[in-house]
């Protein structure tokens, strides 16, 4: 099913931050990179960014996108909340 324009608060396309946050590994910034990379480009002058928990135990990826519509954006999410490696995606 495809939700209307309408039914959306954002304006589309718009810069999009998406953040997930998961175990600190060798490859999760990879993985969540390569889940939103299929689904979206990163918005201009972006760059992938990473932040580690005080302890180091977790990080968080934040990938600011060029979101072209709703269904791209649930899309990136269902993809990374299906992601048994990913704790969180806001």
């Amino acid at each position: 099913m495809t939700k209307r324009a309408e039914d959306s608060l954002l304006e589309f396309p718009c810069r999009f931050p998406i953040k997930a946050m998961g175990r600190q590994t060798g490859d999760f910034e990879a993985l969540v990179t390569g889940i939103v990379m299929t689904h979206a480009d990163l918005w201009p002058g972006e760059s992938i960014r990473s932040a580690p928990s005080k302890a180091g135990t977790y990080v968080s990826i934040t990938a600011v996108v060029k979101a072209t519509s709703q269904d791209q954006l649930d899309a990136i999410y269902q993809e990374l909340t299906d992601c048994e490696q990913v704790l969180m995606a806001l």
